[in-house]
């Protein structure tokens, strides 16, 4: 049997004894979840859930650089990466050092049903990979077909410069299921920066302050956006994995207390 990452390739079942480093946050906390808890040896300083069992994995530096003298030591035999956090020279770079790399990049939600078959069955946990399969089936049936309002929004990631999602994103993907559209924005990209005094900011009807990655405040929303502004939860919105499942639950009482 073989398995097809978000990259195309190919990738046979794990052989007992598998190690494995995570260098996307989200996916490690799913890595647990699965019950795989004691094979993940490796993870990036911004991997911090579960709480209670992550703080003793060896941190091998951010998302985006890699301390290969913490790594190496770790004889890990996969490392999971992902196209939106992982560079692409650095996932090169350690499958020439002997690594095998497993690509990951949802962007639609179902896509998570497909990430957790690949890693439950790459390395071993199909049957936990199907009970989150059918969970998140109960949690997207909680939100499709609702008439929710349509409503468009500005959701900021960063601010100095302030930059927002496009539809193309996981993000996106995320509000749509509850009717937040964040539409387009000019000069495209996936993030693009935006002008809070340009027309196309002035006609959303709401600004999301995410949590994360730029630790936006209550403040932040009052003091920039007024009546218009809510801060949100970034971990359940942009977290794909098994926090998803938490996340549509997160969302569905999100939109409905904006009624």
């Amino acid at each position: 049997m073989t398995l097809a990452d978000a990259a195309g390739r190919a990738h046979a079942p794990a052989a007992p004894g598998f190690r494995i480093v995570s260098l996307v946050p989200s996916i490690t906390e799913l890595l647990f979840d699965l019950g795989l808890g004691d094979a993940v040896v490796g993870r990036t300083a911004f991997c911090v859930h579960p709480r209670d069992r992550v703080r003793q994995v060896t941190s091998v530096g951010g998302t985006k650089t890699v301390n290969r003298e913490k790594l190496r030591p770790l004889g890990a035999s996969h490392v999971i990466v992902n196209v939106d956090e992982t560079p692409r020279a650095l996932a090169e770079e350690l499958a020439a050092e002997g690594l095998e790399v497993v690509v990951t990049h949802p962007i639609e939600v179902r896509d998570n049903l497909d990430l957790y078959r690949l890693l439950g069955g790459l390395f071993g946990r199909a049957d936990a990979a199907e009970d989150l399969c059918r969970r998140l089936e109960a949690a997207l049936a909680g939100v499709e077909g609702r008439d929710w309002p349509r409503r468009r929004a500005a959701y900021l990631i960063w601010k100095d410069p302030w930059m927002t999602v496009s539809r193309d994103t996981y993000i996106s993907r995320m509000l749509a299921l509850v009717g937040i559209d964040t539409g387009d924005w000019p000069g495209g990209g996936r993030y693009p920066p935006v002008d809070l005094e340009g027309p196309e900011f002035a006609d959303r009807d709401l600004v999301l302050f995410a949590t994360e990655p730029f630790p936006f405040k209550e403040r932040h929303a009052a003091a920039f956006a007024g009546a218009r502004g809510r801060l949100i939860d970034g971990e359940m919105v942009s977290w794909y994995g098994s926090r998803a499942i938490l996340g549509l639950g997160y969302l569905r009482d999100f939109a409905a207390a904006l009624a």
